[in-house]
């Protein structure tokens, strides 16, 4: 039809700008939106990996990025003239990864110790891996 051709058109004039997609799995990427589908199949262009911990974040150059429409949560344009305008502190890949490593840490151990605390009253919570078998 042809309001669908307009919002197609639309998305096509948005392939030249920077866009923000948020996947299932958590990542962040930023990029170049170079092709969309009608499932949401993003193909994206100059890529980098953005990590964020706390105040801090660092981006991880990926290149060239195929994302598939089912892991896509939100696709957004980002502001270049607003892009700079921020609060968190930019700092090097080998930094981000190790504060990012030592939140996964901190966040597993609490798990563990909010598990041996229901335990100890009777309780059980199945384990996240579990959950995907149902």
């Amino acid at each position: 039809s042809r309001r669908s051709c307009r919002r197609w058109v639309s998305l096509v004039l948005r392939c030249r700008e920077k866009h923000l997609v948020l996947l299932r799995d958590g990542r962040t990427l930023i990029g170049f939106l170079r092709s969309i589908d009608q499932f949401a199949n993003l193909v994206l262009h100059q890529t980098v990996e953005r990590i964020h911990v706390g105040k801090k974040y660092g981006d991880i150059p990926r290149g060239i990025f195929i994302v598939r429409g089912e892991n896509v949560v939100l696709l957004g344009e980002i502001d270049l003239e607003k892009e700079n305008d921020t609060v968190l502190q930019q700092v090097s890949i080998e930094e981000i990864l190790e504060e990012q490593r030592l939140q996964q840490q901190a966040k597993q151990e609490m798990e563990k110790a909010k598990t041996q605390a229901l335990k100890l009253r009777g309780l059980s919570i199945p384990r996240v891996d579990m959950l995907d078998e149902y």
